[in-house]
């Protein structure tokens, strides 16, 4: 055995430079990433408790890793939440306010390619690929090196689909990939089969008990689902649920395909993996809106080096976090600055190559630090804190759906500000037509709808400050009683400070509405 090891030495000294680091590429590199991250997907897991989610994979991945109750998207939009998970700015400040695809048409500013985690990443030394859904812009501040093909409904077929980038063992460098599913996001199918006038949402499952190409297909029967606190307890939730939870049981397959294609290329114990989602599900109270059931999301993360496991953390946790935790696990992020270490000036960037030189590259913002920061060294820390106050920040999710929210919540109490107040809260189009959502509407505005009539829940209040502590669920508005004025006024300078803290444009709004 030592002879070996000698002549391994004495070979690869000998060799010339290139032949080297080629010898050396056969061994798996270091430190890689692959961060999974789903859509619209709540805490409907397993290891969160959830009797009926059927998620070995996610629950096994928790029981060797850290598993986090207190993550918090810091919106409740897709385009809008992708943009903070990949620049770890909220995204008020990042530009990214709303959807990019199709006439919504936002996009992040160009000189947020200084912070971009598949940037950031590249300019370390990593290999970078993506697969699944994007639903961010410019691609040039968000470019991933390599665009896999897959079927976000099938992750299954995605992870089949990533095999040859993880396997790769001619390029020496660590690799990250981003792995984004379209499950459970809703699709444009309905549940023909229902015996109700309301047809359920199918949320991307195929019609008549089909199953997807090599998936082993979950069916949920609907009397058995349960019922979040926000939802109404009616035939048309429980069918939407079904539909939901099968959805996510194909995502947890796909997991576990993914986990064994690392372990059959020698990588998984190299490799740092996070699985979370984009914000809750797509029911009205969860998805588009800042309360708990759309900013509260699921958040695994296996570190292979962290010899602690089964570590429940009650840590607060934030989406504009990842991106600094990711590149402080890559050896790529600078605590001093709370930015990349290797920083590209953005606009010299664009300026060698002729680019965007008259556009509104930066919005009157300097793109150095994240607004986020690393949680890398609270894994394996049940006890362990890390925010004691996280903010949240929406203001469109389609172009037609303007009404900017914007949040603070501690563990005691959470303030949310109603900019628009005066406005009828906008429905998200699919959301609107939801089945779950339309039984109720049609019976009139004194329906009820979980915990808030149908009135409640379209008109709302300029402020609503609840006691997340003794009401989880944010049943009671505090914010006119009299005994909370002062609990109110003092949420309300934090969350004042936030925003001038933050550059957030919104700040504005005290002064004249």
């Amino acid at each position: 055995m030592r002879l070996l090891k000698f002549l391994v030495v004495l070979i690869t000294i000998s060799l010339p430079f290139q032949l080297s680091f080629q010898f050396g590429a056969a061994i798996a590199a270091e430190r890689n990433i692959v961060f999974f991250i789903t859509d619209d997907e709540s805490t409907t897991l397993g290891c969160y408790g959830d009797a009926v989610a059927v998620t070995p994979n996610i629950d096994t991945l928790a029981r060797d890793g850290t598993r986090f109750v207190n993550a918090f998207a810091t919106t409740a939009s897709c385009s809008a939440s992708r943009s903070v998970v990949l620049s770890g700015l909220h995204n008020h400040k990042n530009g990214q306010y709303g959807h990019t695809h199709n006439f919504h048409k936002f996009s992040s500013f160009h000189n947020v390619i200084s912070l971009a985690l598949p940037r950031v990443l590249t300019n370390a030394g990593y290999r970078t690929a993506q697969i699944g859904k994007y639903h961010v812009a410019p691609e040039e501040v968000f470019r991933f090196e390599t665009y896999l093909k897959g079927s976000g409904r099938n992750a299954v077929e995605m992870a089949n689909h990533c095999e040859s980038f993880i396997a790769n063992k001619k390029d020496a460098r660590p690799f990250f990939l981003y792995f984004a599913t379209e499950d459970p996001h809703r699709s444009k199918g309905k549940d023909t089969t229902s015996k109700q006038r309301l047809k359920p949402n199918l949320f991307g499952n195929l019609p008549d008990h089909l199953h997807q190409p090599g998936v082993h297909e979950i069916f949920f029967d609907p009397s058995k689902v349960p019922i979040p606190a926000f939802l109404p307890d009616t035939i048309e939730t429980r069918e939407e649920l079904a539909q939901y939870y099968q959805s996510c049981a194909r995502i947890d397959q796909g997991l576990g395909r993914l986990v064994e294609i690392l372990k059959e290329a020698g990588v998984y114990e190299k490799t740092l993996i996070v699985f979370t989602s984009d914000h809750g599900m797509a029911f009205a109270g969860g998805k588009t809106t800042v309360y708990d059931p759309g900013l509260n999301v699921p958040f695994v993360v296996r570190n292979p080096y962290e010899k602690n496991r089964r570590v429940v953390s009650k840590a607060m946790i934030s989406h504009v976090d990842i991106t600094p935790t990711l590149l402080d696990f890559a050896d790529a992020f600078d605590k001093e600055t709370n930015g990349p270490k290797n920083w590209v000036d953005p606009d010299q960037y664009w300026n060698e190559r002729g680019v965007a030189a008259k556009d509104n590259r930066e919005g009157g913002h300097e793109f150095r630090s994240y607004h986020g920061r690393s949680w890398l060294d609270i894994l394996g820390h049940s006890d362990a804190d890390h925010w004691d106050t996280i903010f949240a920040s929406h203001t469109f999710h389609e172009i037609q759906m303007y009404y900017p929210m914007r949040v603070v919540r501690d563990r005691k109490y959470k303030l949310i500000w109603n900019i628009a107040h005066d406005l009828p809260y906008p429905f998200a189009s699919d959301l609107w037509a939801a089945s779950s959502w339309q039984a109720q509407f049609q019976k009139g505005q004194d329906a009820s709808y979980g915990q808030k009539t149908v009135a409640q829940y379209i008109h709302r209040p300029q402020f609503e400050l609840y006691n997340i502590e003794s009401d989880p669920h944010e049943t009671e508005n505090l914010a006119s009683d009299p005994n909370f004025a002062k609990v109110l006024a003092k949420y309300q300078r934090k969350l004042k400070e936030f925003q001038a803290k933050m550059n957030d444009p919104w700040i504005m709004k005290w002064d004249y509405e």
